[in-house]
């Protein structure tokens, strides 16, 4: 058990506070979660306040303790309603977009957003989960309170330029991938000059290109770039990699951390299909080979995780 430090009295919190400390407001405005003229301690990750006798707690979404946190994960949209003010961390994925279909590109990752420490009030924040993207599209925004996490740029189409995202959508044949979101995810590849598309953008590698060759070469479908970990949830899982894009008499590209491979086109009775991003990890769809029948796959839902001392 930590031994209570001798009380502090100051309108600022104490920096570099330890375990135990007591802390007295004096300032007329909340600081740190703690109200006016009021005690907090602080718990190891937090300032806690002592004037209304309870702990910083929270409904919605799924709810788990796991070790010294309680975790909300919110696999659709709900709401978030903290008990007090506090402090939280948090964990926002955008929606994947889809691959694009005529020699389309990969899907560019959701938007990648996390932090701690995140100041909260004692009111209900609105959480939004993004959907994947459709064959081309883009994937939805997901929102946690202020924080917003774009969806991932659609695959490109028949030439047509990757749209722009969280992470770009891969450019189909000879056409440049689709811009990514500062801080949050990186471009798609450019697409090959021989029907072979570029990858989506992922949150921590940009998709690559398409290749030049022809049939059978490699490279072939440009690969979708890589996600990011997070432990948020309890155990480490990658999120946000782009989609591969798809390979004309060659191999689809590949893909990770929740993105879809890319299709492959080989003559009529050698058609492969590309893969959906995986459900709630945001990652961007694969590309296909042609408008109907093959069309690009969907990006993954997003999700959004908020976590807190207990």
């Amino acid at each position: 058990m930590a031994l209570i430090k001798i009380n502090t009295r100051r309108a600022t919190a104490p920096s570099n506070p330890s375990e135990g400390q007591v802390w007295f407001n004096t300032s007329s405005s909340t600081v740190s979660g703690i109200k006016a003229k009021s005690t907090g301690v602080y718990n190891g990750s937090f300032w806690d306040d002592m004037s209304d006798g309870t702990n910083f707690n929270a409904t919605g979404g799924i709810i788990s303790v796991i070790g010294s946190y309680k975790i909300h994960t919110f696999l659709t949209s709900g709401i978030f309603t903290p008990n007090k003010a506090g402090t939280v961390d948090y964990l926002v994925v955008g929606g994947g977009g889809g691959g694009g279909a005529n020699h389309g590109g990969g899907g560019g990752a959701g938007g990648f957003r996390t932090a701690s420490g995140f100041s909260v009030a004692a009111t209900s924040l609105t959480v939004t989960v993004g959907a994947g993207g459709g064959s081309n599209a883009d994937g939805g925004n997901s929102v946690f309170s202020s924080i917003t996490s774009i969806g991932g740029g659609g695959g490109a189409a028949s030439s047509a330029v990757g749209r722009a995202g969280g992470s770009g959508g891969g450019g189909s044949r000879g056409a440049a991938g689709g811009a990514g979101t500062a801080s949050q995810g990186n471009a798609g590849g450019a697409g090959g000059s021989a029907l072979h598309a570029g990858g989506g953008g992922g949150s921590s590698a940009a998709g690559t290109g398409g290749g030049s060759g022809g049939a059978n070469s490699s490279p072939a479908g440009g690969n979708g770039g890589a996600g990011t970990s997070s432990s948020y949830s309890g155990a480490s899982l990658s999120y946000a990699g782009g989609g591969g894009g798809n390979g004309y008499q060659a191999s689809g590209g590949t893909a990770v951390d929740g993105g879809g491979y890319g299709g492959n086109y080989s003559g009529n009775d050698h058609r492969y299909e590309g893969q959906a991003g995986a459900a709630n990890r945001g990652g961007g769809g694969g590309g296909n080979w042609h408008t109907s029948g093959t069309r690009g796959k969907s990006g993954g839902s997003g999700i959004v995780i908020v976590r807190y001392a207990i």
